[in-house]
This record gives C-alpha cells, structure tokens and sequence, in this order.
C-alpha cells in the first residue's frame, strides 16, 4: 500500500476523532454544550476524510506520473 506520513497523520487523527472519549464528552454535557461539541467533531471528521482523500489521489497521481517515466 502506497503511503505517506500526511496520510499517516490525517488517518489517526479520524480514528481519534471517531473513538468515544467519554471524559471530554461528559465535560461538553455537564458546560451544556454537548450539540455543538459533537456537530463540531462531525464537521471535522467530514474536513479530514476530504483532505485524506485529496492527499491519497494526489498520492497516485505522483505515484502513477513516475512509474510512467
């Protein structure tokens, strides 16, 4: 599998994003906060898996140009 650390980082940073940390969201409930903690954690999600996207296109692209050559 091609990679690359941006691809590395974005990917952990989703999978963080994506995993329940309960502490942080009791703190988002007990400040009354807890919608717009969570439509925050979704619209970043959304931006990374964009970006994740772009960068692994971007990736075979480079990839597909100097296996060309």
């Amino acid at each position: 599998m091609i990679t690359n650390a941006k691809i590395d980082a974005l990917q952990l940073m989703l999978t963080d994003l994506r995993t329940r940390n309960e502490p942080i969201r009791h703190k988002a409930a007990f400040k009354g906060c807890q919608p717009e903690f969570q439509s925050l954690v979704s619209k970043l999600i959304k931006q990374l898996e964009e970006e994740l996207l772009t960068e692994k296109q971007s990736l075979r692209e480079n990839s597909n140009n100097h296996s060309g050559n």
